[in-house]
């Protein structure tokens, strides 16, 4: 590889930090190569985690930040006010092309209105949007927003459909990424006047493959590859989506472990138990990027632990690699 990616991690936002950060970020360069890590944070506490796990190597270097920003503060003061916090630092360095990345578990309105104010939106985007893969029969599909932006015009569905098209291109490999508008019916004239409009500027548009409304329940059976829709619709899906994925997963196992039977069960299908959970195991799929800012903006859900920092880790590099923002800067130059 001619260069090393540097990527800036929050060490100290999420539920768990710093212990299931640090360990998510040793967990990460134990498993590839090509990239150092920034940790941001409280230099102490981040180095007696380093040291628990008796890590003597030079992929990972301490930045001190004196403060930090709770998850129940004013985004936008806290941004203005906490300059030396590890997500407005972090974001700086993207800004400034020190970092090819920067990743946080922390406060989610504080890192999106950090992202826009301090990192900016890439020229001609209206309103960056948060963007998850949820997991599907099919594979993954992107919801876009899920967020960001709880009112939306017509104009911002069309970007986030190109946006999320781009990223299924480029990321994923899929040459026609398909495009579902979330809708409460798959009938052209189904949802508010908004909508409408909306399926409109989709359906006109010659750089996507549009494929008409899609309702929630074609989101499991992976209808489409991008489903698009305020971030108002899109957080109440992701946060259902990701409560049923725990109770199925707590309900096969309750049953599996009922009486000596079903434990013999369980052992003879406990490998196709496992593929199956495997598709379904949101952690995998790491951290949510934030589309339409200039730069590589990864959030992780608070409560992460080691895993799902290292893959949030892994999704950030594999993004670096690509030529994603380049391609969003030139549909929109």
């Amino acid at each position: 590889m001619d260069k090393t990616m540097l990527i800036s991690v929050d060490a100290m936002g999420g539920d768990n930090a710093p212990k299931a950060v640090v360990e998510g970020c040793l967990q990460a360069i134990g498993r590839q190569e090509g990239y150092t890590l920034q940790l941001i944070g409280d230099q102490a506490a981040i180095s007696r985690v380093l040291g628990d796990n008796h890590y003597k190597g030079d992929r990972i270097d301490v930045i001190n930040a004196t403060q930090s920003i709770g998850g129940d503060e004013v985004p936008t003061r806290a941004i203005k006010e906490k300059k030396d916090s590890p997500i407005v630092i972090g974001l700086n360095k993207v800004k400034d092309k020190k970092s090819d990345a920067f990743v946080s578990c922390g406060n989610t309105g504080a890192l999106l209105t950090g992202a826009m104010l301090v990192a900016g939106r890439i020229h001609g985007v209206d309103r960056p949007a948060l963007a998850p893969m949820l997991p599907t029969m099919r594979g993954a599909s992107m919801l876009i927003d899920a967020g960001l932006n709880t009112s939306c015009k017509p104009v911002n569905y069309e970007q986030f459909a190109r946006i999320g098209s781009i990223y299924m291109r480029a990321i994923f490999g899929i040459d026609e990424p398909k495009v579902g508008l979330l809708n409460v019916g798959s009938e052209i004239n189904k949802g508010t006047e908004i909508v409408k409009e909306a399926y409109g500027r989709l359906a006109a548009l010659d750089d996507i493959h549009f494929i008409g409304n899609i309702e929630g329940r074609d989101l499991t059976d992976g209808k489409c590859d991008v489903a698009v829709c305020d971030g108002f619709v899109g957080n109440l899906v992701l946060k259902c989506y990701e409560s049923i994925g725990s109770y199925i997963f707590k309900g096969v196992s309750d049953v599996f472990h009922k009486n000596l039977l079903n434990k013999l069960a369980a052992s003879v299908l406990k490998r196709d138990i496992k593929d199956f959970f495997k598709k379904f195991d949101y952690e995998e799929y790491g951290g949510t990027p934030i589309l339409g800012v200039d730069g590589s903006v990864f959030k992780v859900h608070g409560n992460a632990n080691s895993r799902t920092v290292m893959y949030a880790i892994d999704r950030a590099f594999s993004f670096t690699q690509t030529t994603t923002l380049e391609q969003i800067r030139g549909c929109f130059a």
